[in-house]
């Protein structure tokens, strides 16, 4: 997918680097000159300019991106970037930096972010997970224990729509934990069924991450064997 990233300081640069080495198309976008490190995200398309103009959106690839990260260390910035890209370009998705906790209230549909984060690895995970439809996304890694969460959205045309959540036999060491719905978190009970476009939340412990591949080849039509998108370990959240 394509991502706009507004803002090249080292909380921008480390998105794009993993999102590039999972796959991703990134365009980094900095008004600052001591920002265009282009060597340390070579991969990356850079352009020097102010993501709060619109031109300079345009130019970067708003019309047609599937994401708009506003990663500045300008919480004003963030908004501004977040409000343009909603309301001028009809971005499916923002992601914005937080860098003022008392500033948190703000970041809502009002400015147009969809997600506030603070968090860099975080904010990694909910770039993928707002696109990745059908394919596993890393979340993030419980440190002490080793498990992980991983998240998966439902495709329309998944084998599994209808049927019970205790029809489904889950890899070893890995359960259901959640299933989002409609905006609301849902207990997944034996009873449960699964609906089109349900977030599944999975925890899985360490012995069972060999086994994470089988997940999209049960919840979705065609069963390739996927990569998994990478978890960095660098950075994780401890529990």
């Amino acid at each position: 997918m394509q991502i706009v990233i507004a803002g090249a300081g080292s909380v921008g640069r480390s998105i794009a680097r993993e999102l590039i080495s999972h796959g991703h198309e990134v365009t980094l976008v900095d008004r600052s000159t001591e920002a265009m490190r282009i060597a340390s995200v070579p991969q990356a398309d850079w352009q020097l300019a102010d993501a709060c103009d619109i031109d300079a959106l345009e130019r970067a690839g708003a019309e047609t991106c599937d994401v708009i990260v506003a990663a500045t260390g300008d919480d004003k910035a963030n908004l501004v970037i977040s409000l343009l890209a909603k309301t001028e370009y009809g971005v499916p998705r923002t992601v914005a930096r937080v860098n003022n906790p008392k500033s948190e209230w703000l970041f809502d549909e009002t400015w147009g972010v969809d997600v506030a984060v603070s968090t860099p690895r975080f904010m990694t995970a909910l770039v993928e997970e707002a696109v990745s439809v059908g394919s596993l996304v890393s979340i993030f890694h419980f440190h002490q224990s080793g498990a992980s969460m991983h998240e998966l959205t439902l495709p329309e045309d998944s084998p599994v729509i209808g049927e019970l959540v205790s029809d489904i036999e889950l890899p070893p060491h890995t359960v259901l934990a959640a299933i989002l719905r409609d905006y609301r978190p849902i207990t997944p009970d034996r009873d449960e069924r699964f609906e089109r476009g349900d977030e599944l939340l999975f925890l899985t412990a360490r012995e069972g991450e060999t086994s994470l591949y089988e997940l999209p080849e049960l919840f979705t039509s065609t069963a390739p064997r996927p990569e998994l998108t990478p978890r960095s370990d660098s950075s994780p959240l401890s529990s």
